[in-house]
C-alpha cells in the first residue's frame, strides 16, 4: 500500500491544482494522466499566477511516487507553452514535451504549403511517446534554427524505438521516436520556443519534482529518528538536521521564484530568467543528493531492501535527477551570472 498523499507545501495555502492531485490520489501512470488532464481546466499555468499552485501539486505527487510526477509534469508544461501562444489543446488530450537532442540523431521540418509542415528523423529522449496522445517536438528548420511543432502521436509515420534498460522511472520509457513525414502545426516562430521567458520557468516545474520526491526520499529518515531506540543517535540526528536545512533551502529557493515568476508585469524581477532558474535548480538538485545520501548513511542498506516504496523511490529520483547535468549547469550558471550585469 502506498503512502497517502501529503501536501508539500510551497505557497501561503493549498491552490485548486495541488487539491486535485491530493484528492485523485493516483497510483498509476494512467491515472495520473487523468488527472492531468482534469488538471488543465484549472491552469495552473507557471507565470501566470500559478507556479505556487503547480509546483505543490507536482511535488505532493513526487513525494507519493516519482514516476507518476515524472508524468504529469511534461503535460502541465505543454498546457503552459500552448497558452503561451494562444493554441487551445485538443479535449482530453494528453502532452508530452520532446525538446531534447542527442548524437547521431536529428528531427527536421520541412514546410508542406499553406503553413502545414511535416516531420522526419529521428528525436531521442520522448518520455512516454508510446502512451501520449500528443506532444511538443522541437526540431530543424535550417541548419542552425528550430522550431516547435505540436504533433498528433497516433499519426502514421510514428515509430516508438525500443529499448529502455533503465531501473528507474520504468513506467515512463524515454527512448527514440522516429518520425517519416508525420504533419506537424507549428507553435509559434522558429526560436520562439527557447526564446520566451517560460523556457526558464519550465525548468523550474522539474526542480519541484525533485524536492517532493526528495521529502518523500528523506521521511524515513524523519521516522526512524523518532523512534524510543533511536532518540538519542546522534548520527542519525546529525543526518536529520542537514537534511532539515537543505529541504528548507530548496522550499525557500522554490517559494521564492513562484513569487517572483508570477508577480505583476509592471514589476519583473531583476533576476534574468534564466539565472533564477538555474539557481533554484542547483539548489534543489544539491538538496535533493544531500537526502539520498544522508538516509543511506544514517539507516544503511535497510530501507533499500526491505521497503520497496522507498526503493523505488530512491532509484527514480536518482534516474530523473540526471536531468540535472551537475558540474556542467554550474558552469552554465556561473557563465549566465558574469554575463547578465547582477552584482551582489
Amino acid at each position: 500500500m502506498r503512502d497517502p498523499l501529503l501536501r508539500i507545501a510551497i505557497g501561503p495555502g493549498p491552490g485548486p491544482a495541488t487539491a486535485a492531485v491530493v484528492a485523485a490520489a493516483p497510483d498509476t501512470v494512467a491515472e495520473a494522466l487523468d488527472c492531468a488532464v482534469a488538471l488543465g481546466p484549472l491552469k495552473p499555468f507557471v507565470g501566470t499566477g500559478g507556479a505556487a499552485d503547480a509546483w505543490e501539486a507536482l511535488a505532493t505527487l513526487a513525494a507519493h511516487d516519482v514516476a507518476l510526477a515524472r508524468a504529469v509534469e511534461p503535460h502541465l508544461d505543454a498546457l503552459t507553452i500552448l497558452d503561451q501562444a494562444g493554441v487551445a489543446p485538443t479535449a482530453g488530450s494528453t502532452w508530452g514535451v520532446f525538446a531534447a537532442e542527442g548524437p547521431g540523431v536529428r528531427l527536421e521540418a520541412t514546410e508542406t504549403g499553406a503553413g502545414s509542415w511535416a516531420l522526419t528523423g529521428t528525436k531521442p529522449w520522448c518520455s512516454l511517446a508510446g502512451t501520449l496522445s500528443h506532444a511538443l517536438v522541437t526540431a530543424w528548420v535550417t541548419e542552425s534554427q528550430r522550431g516547435l511543432f505540436a504533433v498528433d502521436l497516433r499519426s502514421p509515420g510514428v515509430a516508438v524505438q525500443p529499448g529502455w534498460a533503465a531501473r528507474g522511472l520504468t513506467e515512463i520509457p524515454s527512448g527514440d521516436v522516429a518520425f517519416a513525414k508525420v504533419p506537424a502545426t507549428a507553435v509559434g516562430e522558429p526560436g520562439w520556443y527557447l526564446q520566451r521567458p517560460g523556457f526558464a520557468w519550465g525548468g523550474m516545474s522539474v526542480a519541484a519534482c525533485w524536492f517532493g520526491a526528495a521529502v518523500g526520499v528523506a521521511r524515513p529518515l524523519l521516522d526512524a529518528a523518532r523512534l524510543p531506540g533511536r532518540r538519542d543517535d546522534t548520527i542519525l540526528l546529525m543526518h536529520l538536521g542537514r537534511v532539515d536545512t537543505r529541504l528548507a533551502e530548496a522550499r525557500t529557493a522554490l517559494a521564492a521564484a513562484a513569487r517572483l515568476v508570477d508577480g505583476p508585469a509592471e514589476s519583473p524581477a531583476d533576476v534574468p530568467p534564466s539565472v533564477l532558474a538555474k539557481r533554484v535548480r542547483a539548489t534543489v538538485a544539491a538538496a535533493t543528493e544531500a537526502a539520498i545520501a544522508a538516509v543511506g548513511h544514517a539507516l544503511g542498506p535497510t530501507p533499500l531492501v526491505q521497503d520497496a516504496a522507498h526503493a523505488k523511490r530512491v532509484a527514480d529520483l536518482e534516474l530523473y535527477l540526471r536531468q540535472h547535468h551537475a558540474e556542467r549547469d554550474d558552469v552554465s550558471l556561473g557563465r549566465s551570472v558574469r554575463d547578465s550585469g547582477l552584482e551582489w
